[in-house]
Order: structure tokens, then sequence, then C-alpha cells
């Protein structure tokens, strides 16, 4: 049995959950977001909480209780303080440089790769060797994060690329003469 699924989702102030057929929205300082809810689950707002209770003992029934609330949890924590991915770019001549909706890479290949920003999706560029990524979704930012990865993932000899801030890159060792 799920012990995730048991405790209730807290609504911190400024944040308000609302529940309409299927489709539970949050809203909060940083936007909206919604969740589609499956018949498996039962979900009621009250109290200033989130409650989510599973329809029967069937091990899909309880294995979507414990994913159902992680995600209302994470969308209330979207909401209220966001996430943030910071990703450092290593290699000499390697750089990146936010401009409105693109950020520009220039990772060393014979053209400049333009990445177009999504919608709710924020890129900064603090230094030409750093992008921090934020916003209120926390797959989103995830997803953007791996997309502007695999344009130059690092190697494991030199560990020249894109990496994220707390990835530890496993070096090997070089040709020996």
């Amino acid at each position: 049995m799920s012990r995730v699924g048991k405790n209730p989702v807290n609504i911190p102030t400024g944040v308000t959950a609302t529940l309409s057929g299927a489709v539970l929205a949050v809203k909060g300082k940083l936007g909206e977001l919604k969740l589609n809810l499956t018949d498996l689950v039962v979900t009621e707002v009250k109290d200033g909480k989130v409650w989510i209770k599973n329809t029967n003992e069937s091990k899909r029934s309880r294995q979507m209780w414990g994913t159902t609330r992680a995600l209302v949890n994470n969308m209330v924590q979207g909401v209220s303080q966001g996430y943030k991915k910071i990703l450092d770019i290593n290699g000499v001549g390697l750089k990146a440089q936010a401009q409105g909706k693109k950020l520009n890479l220039n990772l060393g290949l014979s053209h400049d790769v333009v990445f177009s920003i999504p919608e709710g999706i924020d890129i900064k560029t603090p230094t030409a060797t750093q992008i921090e990524i934020t916003g209120a979704d926390r797959q989103r930012v995830g997803q953007v994060a791996a997309e502007i990865r695999a344009h130059k993932a690092p190697e494991p000899y030199k560990g020249k690329g894109i990496k994220y801030s707390d990835e530890k890159i496993l070096r090997k060792e070089g040709k020996k003469k």
C-alpha cells in the first residue's frame, strides 16, 4: 500500500485548488497548472488540503494513489515556489546567450544552435557558461533542461559539453604512451 498517498497535500496561502469534474486546477503567483485525474482515485479539496483516496485495492489503483498525490504536490509547489535547473557549459569556446524567446548556443559546431523557449519556461544566462531554467511545471523544466543538454552531452575524457550543475561526470583515463 502507498505510504505517500496517505498524506494530504497542504495548500499554502496564496494558492487555490479547484476541482471540476476530473480536472484539478491549481493557481498561484507563478501561474496555473491543471491535472486530468484518473477514475482509479477519488480527489477532494477541503480545509486547505487536497485529499487523495483510492477507489479499490487493485494494484493499479494503489499505484495511481501515490502517483497522483506526488503530482498534486509538485503542482502546488510549482505555482507557489517554482522549479529551477542550472546547466553548466564546459569547454573552450562553448557558450550560451538568451535573447528574448530564443537561446543561442555556441557549441563548437559549424553553426549556432538556436533553441526556442517554450511558453511557461524562463531561461536566463547569468554568465556565458551557465544557463538557468525556471518554471512552475516540474516536468517541463526538466524536459527543457534535458533537450538543451542533449545538444552537446558531456564527454568522459575532458568533460566538455553541457551538464547539470549537480551532475558528476565519470572521467576516463586517456591513452597512455
